[in-house]
């Protein structure tokens, strides 16, 4: 049995390993290097385009523990992600050139799965396809997705944090660190005195930023550019992105606010700044980031930059199985459906290919239960709304324990989250027939 992947990001990857796997042949669609996006600087697959990190890897963590639940089903995306991970304190970060390189040999090792470099332009609902094209998908699928399921303009503005060189960097201004000294000090803090601060944000509100195209910007709230969210208020910064708190220098010294930034390669050659994702022009990045404390000489490996994300009206269009309403053997994967993030997307990529193998089979389709962090989170994205906009991992969308001690709330999520999702594994198998 053929099945068709659209899109060779961490959600098509991640889908393709797992049918692979279960002996089914896979059509793998990767329009790169053919026709690049504004984003994407290489050839290989499931490359990471903004930040490095693969969020909190605590199990007191919506994100740990999602990243829990989608071990119990073999991640490939894990497996590489924990062979190619750099210091990053309590959070998962990897070596981006290693991971894509690593995810792409393994992919490529598969005898069934075909790689085709071509834009996919239009969708053949009678074919079992799992759309997983990311939020840079081309402008030719986006309109043919469009007309199949009458959809009016879908995307909203995402941004990119800038990646500086480690020799740049002035190391008698700043400091090792982790926030209350929680895991390992993992993290390069660039510390402010308020009349520092107080020059930078001045600079950064007015700096100059990069024209967009489209009369009316929608920017997503958990990636927004640092000028914008600058422009609502100094506070914004200081408990947000700068936030000083748990950050003393070694001298004792408690910083009015903080820049943090954390390893990008294994090499410590590279730092990403933490939180900055912008959209100013080269030039303003370099003088307004420059203006932060050890960065005075700063050298930018990768600049900041903002592209167009898509994503479709998932109420309308998916069930909380990925299978779409409309054409049962078409399903969506990855941020263009919705999820929002790194480990969402190829938790995504995991529950569509589970529901396209049973699918294929003859057999029920699972539907995650929402004690889960990903059954509440594909529950939230297929439910009805009137505004919808992409979500992330996050405990405020699972059924609530208000039984439990609120100190002990976030662990009993965990718990229970994981019992739930040996119960979903235990399911499938039972479905699929093993």
């Amino acid at each position: 049995m053929q099945i068709k992947i659209i899109g060779g990001g961490l959600a098509g990857c991640e889908a393709a390993y797992h049918l692979a796997k279960l002996g089914y042949e896979v059509i793998l669609y990767e329009m790169r290097p053919k026709k690049m996006t504004p984003a994407h600087q290489t050839d290989k697959l499931a490359e990471l385009v903004c930040s490095n990190s693969l969020k909190s890897s605590s199990l007191e963590n919506a994100c740990g523990i999602l990243k829990a639940e989608m071990e119990e089903f073999d991640s490939l995306i894990m497996k590489v992600a924990n062979e190619t991970k750099v210091p990053a304190g309590a959070s998962l970060a990897v070596d981006r050139e290693k991971y894509s390189e690593m995810v792409t040999k393994i992919i490529k090792s598969f005898p069934n799965i075909k790689i085709i470099n071509e834009e996919v332009e239009n969708i053949n609902s009678d074919e079992y396809t799992i759309i997983a094209t990311g939020p840079l998908t081309s402008d030719a699928l986006a309109n043919n997705i469009k007309e199949l399921f009458g959809l009016d303009d879908f995307y909203f503005y995402d941004a990119q944090a800038p990646i500086i060189y480690a020799d740049s960097i002035n190391y008698d201004k700043v400091y090792f660190k982790s926030r209350y000294d929680k895991g390992e000090a993992d993290y390069l803090n660039c510390p402010f005195t308020k009349e520092e601060f107080e020059v930078f944000y001045n600079e950064l509100i007015k700096a100059e930023e990069v024209p967009t195209p489209d009369f009316e910007v929608k920017v997503f709230e958990a990636c927004m550019p640092i000028e914008i969210m600058a422009k609502r208020g100094p506070k914004t910064l200081l408990f947000g992105p700068m936030k000083p708190v748990g950050l003393k220098t070694p001298s004792g010294f408690s910083p009015y606010a903080v820049v943090q930034l954390r390893q990008d390669d294994v090499k410590k050659e590279m730092f990403n700044i933490v939180g900055f994702q912008t959209h100013l022009k080269f030039g303003e990045q370099k003088r307004v980031f420059s203006l932060i404390p050890g960065l005075e000489n700063v050298r930018f490996a990768k600049y900041g930059r903002m592209h167009k994300n898509t994503y479709i009206n998932a109420p309308k269009i998916l069930n909380p199985t990925l299978q779409t309403k409309k054409y049962p053997k078409v399903f969506f994967a990855g941020q263009l459906s919705g999820v929002e993030g790194y480990v969402e997307s190829f938790a995504s990529g995991i529950v569509a290919a589970i529901n396209m193998d049973l699918l294929i089979k003859g057999k029920e389709l699972i539907t995650f239960p929402t004690e889960t962090i990903i059954g509440s989170l594909l529950y939230y994205i297929s439910a009805w709304q009137e505004n919808f906009l992409p979500m992330n991992a996050n405990f405020g969308i699972v059924p609530p324990l208000l039984e439990v001690n609120k100190k002990e709330r976030k662990k009993a999520y965990g718990l229970r989250a994981l019992a739930k999702i040996k119960e979903v594994k235990e399911e499938y198998e039972r479905r699929r027939g093993n």
